[in-house]
């Protein structure tokens, strides 16, 4: 995709990528806006590995469906997520295991006008998203089955989810990017990110990808797949959707789940493969992610013009 400056047109893929977003904006974007202050940078701005990584929604999509599914072996995590999150339908507040799709959709449309914003909104934008965030946690606490209390705010927890996010973004992006960063590159995300986390509540989050593996691995004598995990929190289980539609989320399952660590694939008993069967659904899986080409939506490129510069190639 060519560079674009301030005022230039969006092109067919950005109009086509538009239109496939504008339910998620309407509903969730209300009060989360890109295109101005002028100037204002954000937290990360141009020229930032942050920026580049999120730029393309589709793999940052995946990397949070991969970070999503890792956090279901964590015990406190699942079942904080099976009694509290809007993707389970609840009768008089209680759940009652059935998947809710307008929940579902609810709980994604949220994520990614809070992932946009705090990283390529105005500065103001970040921090009213985190506080949001911030606020939201402070709400739930609970106890597991096993009698183990928990808080969505304690810090320990929170440092753990971070890792699982900066994991899951950049092998996402590693995997599926048309340009992905590389090396030093790779590793700035990382150093950047890490502000993410200590806005929403991390304690010292990792700031290099050997931190971020090294936290994750520290805590696998502590992670298990529990019932919540397998019945109720993997919305791309292709069993939920309609027999024409299986192909396609088994792929996108099989895809999500192959990112993950090799300790992660083992827990989750992910299916193998011949190495000519995982290189054909990688590239099957990558072509599908970059189907529109390099398209931008409008609020990343409202984001650069905003800050008043030219984006590299996506």
């Amino acid at each position: 995709m060519a560079n674009m400056a301030k005022g230039d047109r969006p092109g067919l893929s950005d109009r086509l990528m538009d239109r496939v977003f504008q339910p998620v904006r309407e509903e969730f974007f209300k009060n989360v806006r890109f295109a101005e202050p002028a100037g204002d940078a954000g937290w990360f701005g141009p020229g930032s590995a942050v920026w580049h990584v999120h730029s393309h929604l589709p793999a940052v999509q995946i990397g949070l469906a991969a970070a999503a599914m890792m956090e279901t072996l964590h015990p406190t995590m699942a079942w904080m997520g099976y009694e509290h999150t809007r993707a389970i339908e609840r009768v008089d507040g209680v759940p009652t295991g059935r998947f809710d799709e307008k929940g579902m959709a609810s709980r994604t449309g949220r994520s990614v006008a809070f992932f946009l914003g705090v990283t390529m909104g105005p500065a103001e934008v970040a921090e009213q998203v985190c506080r949001t965030v911030r606020a939201m946690h402070d709400g739930i606490a609970g106890v597991r089955p096993d009698g183990h209390a928990y808080r969505a705010s304690d810090p320990e927890l929170l440092t753990w989810n971070y890792a699982t996010q900066a994991w899951g973004l950049a092998a996402a992006h590693t995997a599926f990017h048309p340009r992905p960063l590389r090396g030093e590159g790779l590793e700035r995300f990382f150093e950047e990110y890490a502000r993410v986390g200590e806005a929403l509540g991390a304690v010292d989050p990792p700031r290099t990808r050997a931190g971020v593996m090294r936290l994750l691995e520290d805590s696998v004598p502590h992670l298990g797949v529990t019932l919540p995990a397998v019945r109720h929190l993997n919305p791309l289980a292709p069993w939920r959707y309609p027999v024409h539609q299986r192909p396609v989320y088994a792929l996108v399952q099989w895809a999500v789940q192959d990112l993950h660590p090799e300790w992660a694939q083992e827990l989750m008993n992910t299916p193998r493969h011949t190495p000519l069967g995982r290189l054909a659904r990688r590239k099957a899986m990558k072509a599908l992610v970059n189907a529109l080409g390099g398209a931008r939506i409008r609020e990343v490129r409202q984001s650069w013009e905003r800050a008043a510069s030219v984006p590299a190639d996506a």
